[in-house]
């Protein structure tokens, strides 16, 4: 019986085996063919229209004032008086006083001056009164004139007796003017830096009472590069009819107390030559009345030392396309997708890089769909799916 079974067993599982695989094969679906469906890559364009820029260029500086001196002394002595402004920080017009020292060694060397040329003028007098005698005397002896010795004539003795009293009038004038002197008066309206003299202090000819400066108005140094000058009038005077140009406005931008203000001002003029180290050329900017003395504004003054930002109004050039920094593929090719939705390489010439965006000089046509969308591998000809962004999109981004 077992070996029935075991020869029996295999028979039976094999035929099984044969009967489902003869089903199988009977009932096999029929597989139809697939139409492949290709999916082009969807793309965003925005369409290029040229327009009138104006450029505008960015720089640092440090606000300095346009004079900076050291108030000297140019005589000696003891000071004995000072102004309430003379301290630093402080405000000062021209011509005030501001420091006094003692004047009475100069009165008295004044009126010794006095003394010397009224002893000089009563000298000169009685020299020209003996002259006078010394003519007639010789005229009276009829004797011709011309020759005459000049020693009788008392001619040298008037000569010496006028440069006598030249002489003592101007040590007198030289007594006066030391004696003025004494009183040490503002060259400009401006502010005291550092201040370097006090009262009771005996101070010598030529020794530093203060540091000053001027507050009608301050300069900038605005380093340019070579790149950024082509798009800046720069102020290049060089004959009186450049004088009558017009100026170039300036914006600055300075933070205090965690606020950001503004000052409006203009360039007035180059430096002389491009920095050999850095390769920039400086412009000046100027700013008037910087601490309100006028204007009375409320703004925080523009004081000296600070450091500002600053936007400089540059040229309006004509027919400038406009396109996202990210639409261009190097720094001369952008993609743009013509009127069969396929993609063309276009060399263009890049008039400048700004932040977001690029200006093109040439290179594309009004009208003309850039594609801002980044494709991994773009090909020449390509087919694809444009869907196009309304004009002023923040995708484009907005001219600096």
């Amino acid at each position: 019986m077992k070996t029935v079974l075991k020869i029996l067993l295999p028979i039976l599982v094999l035929s099984a085996v044969g009967v489902g695989v003869f089903f199988l094969m009977n009932n096999k679906r029929e597989l139809k063919p697939q139409l492949r469906v290709e999916v082009l890559p969807l793309v965003h364009v925005v369409s290029i229209t040229p327009k009138d820029h104006r450029f505008k260029v960015r720089s640092q500086g440090e606000v300095v004032a346009r004079t900076e001196i050291n108030l000297v002394s140019e005589v000696s002595g003891k000071v004995n008086w000072v102004a309430s402004s003379f301290a630093e920080g402080g405000y000062f017009e021209k011509d005030d006083v501001l420091l006094k020292i003692d004047p009475r060694d100069f009165q008295v060397a004044a009126e010794q001056s006095r003394a010397t040329v009224a002893q000089a003028d009563v000298r000169l007098q009685r020299e020209q009164a003996e002259a006078k005698v010394a003519r007639k005397e010789w005229e009276a002896l009829g004797r011709d004139k011309e020759k005459a010795n000049s020693l009788l004539l008392r001619e040298p003795q008037l000569a010496e007796a006028q440069a006598a009293l030249s002489s003592a009038k101007a040590s007198l004038a030289k007594s006066e003017l030391d004696l003025a002197r004494c009183e040490i008066t503002a060259p400009f309206t401006g502010r005291i830096r550092q201040k370097a003299a006090d009262v009771g202090q005996f101070i010598n000819r030529g020794a530093n009472l203060a540091r000053v400066y001027a507050v009608d108005y301050v300069e900038i140094k605005l380093p340019l590069s070579l790149d950024e000058l082509g798009f800046v009038d720069l102020p290049l005077m060089h004959r009186e009819s450049d004088a009558n140009s017009k100026p170039t406005p300036v914006t600055l931008h300075g933070k205090l107390g965690g606020e950001i203000y503004s000052w409006t001002g203009q360039l007035v003029r180059t430096e002389g030559e491009v920095n050999s180290r850095t390769r920039m050329l400086s412009a000046i900017a100027r700013v008037n009345d910087p601490y309100n003395l006028i204007s009375r504004h409320e703004r925080p003054p523009l004081a000296v030392g600070l450091f500002v930002d600053a936007v400089i109004d540059g040229r309006t050039v004509k027919g400038i396309y406009e396109v996202p920094r990210s639409s261009m593929r190097d720094r001369e090719t952008l993609l743009v997708v013509d009127a069969e939705d396929r993609l063309r390489m276009r060399k263009v010439s890049v008039l400048r890089f700004l932040r977001d965006d690029v200006l093109l000089r040439s290179g594309l046509e009004a009208g003309d769909r850039v594609c801002l969308s980044i494709l991994d591998s773009p090909v020449e000809g390509m087919q694809v799916r444009a869907t196009e962004l309304e004009r002023g999109a923040t995708v484009v981004g907005q001219a600096e």
